[in-house]
């Protein structure tokens, strides 16, 4: 992978988004390919029964049933309670998940920059519909640390998670930008570690997006293992810049790994260049098959993929919006 040359770094929401396309994103609104009950009375249309001005269905009234529910013209007829039922309506939870590694801020356009305008989009669609809004920032940790002692060493395999929870309406907004704007990626993420801070400070049910090249040294498996279920629907969105898909190189080279600074003297030819694209396609592929057996949702884009196109289309069609 290529590291992106010299970049301006978002700092605010106008950054991250136009007006233009904050006016496509308006008409949208969350959706998940399972049905969850949420925490607070929101907008969201669930299957749990409640108290709501829609009408669902009858059941017999048992003893403890509050009577105030009681269609008391069934019993006119029948001579029988029954309770009325309802469709109650609940809100659904968002939670972005942004890779902040160093594999993360290499292409052009920059996958971060990439991933952070997504996540701003999504953000910004939940909010506005009122529904509960978390992003969590997965941030590697720099090679230089094992130089510094044995604890130093122990501390590279823990991953750093930032965390930003339960934002609600459109005030929030600019909070959420502020936090999506304030890492700068970089270092070695392990993955697996970050995971597991995830799974244990997550709560609720909803859906979560996760944002990242899932190139991590320590695998995505163990992680996904940990994130997946829990009432949680989640959404993979592998993000390859166009250099990964097709390298722009040749000749005689010295490459240098971006994250632990490994580094291989390799002689770039056609022949190479397409067993590289058959191991890319092969590590896509099983990452997909992975994700297919877990009832998890993959969708693998460019970083030149036009962000309201990915949101209003792409995620749409996957079912993650309506």
């Amino acid at each position: 992978m290529l590291r992106t040359g010299s970049i301006s770094r978002p700092t605010k929401l106008e950054d991250l988004l136009s007006s233009k396309e904050i006016a496509r994103l308006d008409p949208l609104d969350l959706a998940s390919r399972r049905v969850f009950f949420g925490k607070l009375k929101g907008e969201r249309r669930s299957k749990k029964r409640g108290h709501s001005v829609e009408f669902a269905d009858h059941r017999q009234y048992v003893s403890g049933d509050d009577i105030r529910h009681i269609d008391w013209n069934i019993f006119g007829r029948l001579d029988k309670l029954f309770l009325k039922l309802f469709l109650e309506e609940e809100d659904l939870s968002l939670h972005v998940v942004l890779d902040a590694s160093a594999s993360s801020d290499c292409g052009e356009p920059n996958k971060y920059l990439f991933m952070q305008r997504c996540a701003m989009a999504l953000g910004y669609v939940g909010l506005v519909n009122l529904n509960r809004v978390a992003c969590t920032i997965m941030s590697g940790v720099n090679g230089d640390a094992a130089d510094r002692g044995g604890q130093a060493a122990s501390e590279k395999a823990v991953s750093p998670v930032r965390g930003l929870r339960d934002l609600r309406g459109r005030r929030r907004v600019h909070d959420l930008a502020r936090f999506i704007c304030a890492t700068t990626p970089g270092g070695t993420l392990s993955f697996r570690a970050a995971a597991e801070r995830i799974a244990i400070s997550r709560r609720g049910k909803g859906v979560m997006i996760i944002f990242s090249d899932f190139f991590f040294k320590d695998g995505y498996e163990d992680g996904l293992r940990l994130l997946s279920g829990h009432g949680y629907d989640l959404i993979l969105v592998q993000v390859l810049s166009p250099q990964e898909l097709e390298p722009p190189i040749k000749g005689d080279l010295r490459l240098k790994d971006i994250e632990d600074a490994d580094t291989a003297e390799v002689t770039i030819s056609a022949p190479l260049l397409k067993r590289y694209q058959a191991n890319l396609a092969a590590y896509c592929n099983k990452l997909r098959e992975f994700a297919h057996r877990r009832d998890m949702a993959l969708l693998t884009v460019k970083s030149d993929t036009p962000v309201d196109l990915l949101v209003a289309d792409q995620l749409r069609r996957l079912g993650v919006l309506k």
